[in-house]
């Protein structure tokens, strides 16, 4: 059972991928929007893209990982063009999120990561309204 706090700019937060799901956004088109444009070169589109072997560096696991999400993390976010003071924040957010692989940060260590905004206004920005690209708090499951 998971449970709801209200969130602080300590909260964890994460890209839901069952966000993207539920509301029939397509991850893959958005994902193909921040490729850098070299990556747009290799992949022409979010079509006949798929997924690929990955050894993870740290447990030499292979994995299937999105090759999409993958070009971002290991090509895209390297380019200083990425993350710049003209990127919209809750882009820059998202980025963040692409190139660390989704691992949970909150406003703080966002904040601390781009520099832009406050943690406070991070914060605000990712729980007023409606969701922002699947932008959502990690649930915390009741022992």
């Amino acid at each position: 059972m998971a449970t709801w706090i209200k969130p602080t700019i300590d909260t964890k937060f994460h890209i839901d991928l069952a966000w993207w799901k539920e509301t029939g956004e397509n991850l893959r088109v958005y994902l193909w929007s921040h490729l850098c444009p070299d990556c747009q070169q290799v992949y022409e589109s979010h079509l006949g893209t798929e997924d690929i072997d990955w050894v993870d560096p740290e447990t030499a696991e292979v994995k299937r990982v999105d090759a999409l999400w993958h070009s971002l993390r290991t090509c895209c976010s390297q380019k200083s063009a990425f993350l710049t003071e003209q990127t919209p924040i809750i882009d820059a957010i998202f980025r963040v999120f692409l190139a660390n692989g989704n691992t949970p940060l909150s406003p703080l260590e966002l904040y601390e990561t781009i520099g832009k905004r406050s943690p406070s206004t991070i914060l605000r920005i990712l729980t007023h309204g409606s969701t922002h690209r699947g932008i959502k708090p990690v649930r915390e499951t009741e022992s």
